[in-house]
C-alpha cells in the first residue's frame, strides 16, 4: 500500500530537519581567502583567512558555509580556520581547490536568528556556468546555465543559492536563469569577480525539493 505524505507532514519534516542539521540563510557575512591547501589521501585541508567574519564564538566542530558548501572547522590558529574537503565534495563543487581564491563565508544559523534569505543546507546540487554578466543601469544582470536536473526545482521569483548567496530568479529561458544583482550584493560577496564561462556552486530551494518529492509520491513514481 502506497502511503502519500501530506503537506503538513512535509512541513513537519522540514522543521525537524532544521533542528537536526546545520542550516544557513544565504546572507554572506564576510569574504575570506584560501591561504593554504594541503593534500591528504582522500581530501584536501584548507586554511582560510576569515576576513571580517566574527570568529569569537566559533569553535572546532562548528560549521561554516564556504562558497555555499557546508564544511566543519577542524582547527583554529593565527587568525585562520581550517576545514577538510572530501574528494567527493571537490568533484561536485567549484572554487575550493586554489590558494588565493576569495570565498563567501557564513556561519551556521541559530534557531533564534533572523532568516534574511531562505533556508540553505550547504549541500551543493550542481554547478552552473555564467553566460552573461553585464551592468544594466545601477544593477548587474547575471545569466547562468543550469544543469538540467535542477530546473524542476527552480521557478520565477523563487530562491536559489549561488556560491552561498541567497538570490531571486527573475527569468527562466530554457536552461538559462536570469538574476538581478544589486550593488550591495556585489560589494559584500565574491560575485563581483564573475565573468562569462566561470562556474558557480548552485543549491536549489529546499522547499521546492520537498514539494517535488511530494508530487512524485502522489503520482506513484
Amino acid at each position: 500500500m502506497l502511503v502519500i505524505a501530506s503537506p503538513r507532514s512535509i512541513i513537519k519534516a522540514m522543521a525537524l530537519n532544521v533542528r537536526k542539521i546545520k542550516m544557513f540563510t544565504g546572507i554572506i557575512e564576510a569574504i575570506g581567502e584560501i591561504k593554504q591547501l594541503t593534500q591528504k589521501s582522500n581530501a584536501i585541508s584548507l586554511q582560510i583567512e576569515p576576513g571580517k567574519l566574527e570568529m569569537g564564538d566559533v569553535k572546532v566542530g562548528d560549521s561554516i558555509a564556504v562558497n555555499g558548501v557546508c564544511l566543519t572547522v577542524t582547527s583554529l590558529s593565527n587568525h585562520l580556520f581550517t576545514v577538510d574537503v572530501s574528494e567527493e565534495t571537490l568533484h561536485c563543487t567549484f572554487g575550493l581547490d586554489r590558494v588565493g581564491n576569495d570565498v563567501n563565508l557564513e556561519k551556521a544559523m541559530r534557531l533564534t536568528d533572523r532568516l534574511g534569505g531562505h533556508l540553505v543546507s550547504g549541500h551543493v546540487d550542481g554547478i552552473g556556468e555564467v553566460t552573461k554578466f553585464e551592468q544594466v543601469g545601477e544593477n548587474y544582470l547575471l545569466a547562468i546555465k543550469s544543469p538540467p536536473s535542477l530546473l524542476k526545482y527552480i521557478t520565477v521569483k523563487g530562491s536559489i543559492t549561488i556560491n552561498g548567496v541567497s538570490l531571486t530568479v527573475n527569468r527562466i529561458c530554457d536552461d538559462i536563469l536570469a538574476i538581478n544583482l544589486i550593488p550591495h550584493t556585489l560589494a559584500e560577496t565574491n560575485l563581483k569577480h564573475l565573468k562569462p564561462g566561470e562556474r558557480l556552486n548552485l543549491e536549489s530551494d529546499m522547499l521546492a525539493r520537498y514539494v517535488a518529492r511530494l508530487m512524485e509520491l502522489s503520482s506513484g513514481r
